[in-house]
């Protein structure tokens, strides 16, 4: 960040503490940490957890997780909610926390979770293309390689069905 996003003024390095030096914006006296966006993504299983809906959007080929970005003023739980509806209309039944990684290119932190959903009788708005119920064991096989989502699906797969590893991965 070169100049302030409040006056426009240009930044200067400052001393901030234990941050270290920061941006620093001399008419506002202001620090100006950094900012990215948030979103979450979503391993949903079926109701017997032993298939995962995968999605394709925007004319892509590549299947990938739903995700969407939380909104201000909404917390990841609503928005994780919130998008499995809005995408594919099921309801979360139960879900639990998997982990998150910065992802550099949309400037954006990624919550991932992994989902529960009522059935599997899904319908599909505008934003999803199509959307397939897949084997566990056949999920890192289809999901887009070298792909955020098949890093989240391969970590929640290794804790949760370690003592499979092998037919899993």
């Amino acid at each position: 960040m070169k100049y302030c996003d409040e006056c426009g003024n240009q930044l200067i390095e400052k001393a901030c503490g234990i941050d270290g030096t920061m941006p620093y914006c001399q008419h506002c006296q202001k620090f100006k940490f950094p900012m990215f966006n948030s979103a979450i993504s979503a391993i949903i299983f079926n109701p017997q957890k032993d298939k995962i809906l995968l999605i394709q959007q925007y004319g892509q080929e590549d299947y990938i997780l739903v995700a969407g970005y939380i909104n201000k003023g909404e917390n990841a739980k609503e928005t994780l909610i919130r998008e499995i509806q809005e995408e594919v209309h099921l309801q979360v039944k139960d879900y639990m926390y998997n982990d998150n990684e910065y992802y550099q290119r949309t400037n954006t932190l990624m919550h991932n979770y992994a989902v529960v959903v009522d059935s599997m009788d899904f319908s599909l708005t505008s934003e999803v293309d199509i959307a397939k119920w897949i084997p566990v064991g056949d999920v890192l096989k289809v999901i887009k390689q070298g792909s955020l989502a098949q890093s989240f699906v391969k970590r929640y797969l290794e804790k949760e069905y370690s003592y499979a590893k092998d037919i899993f991965l």
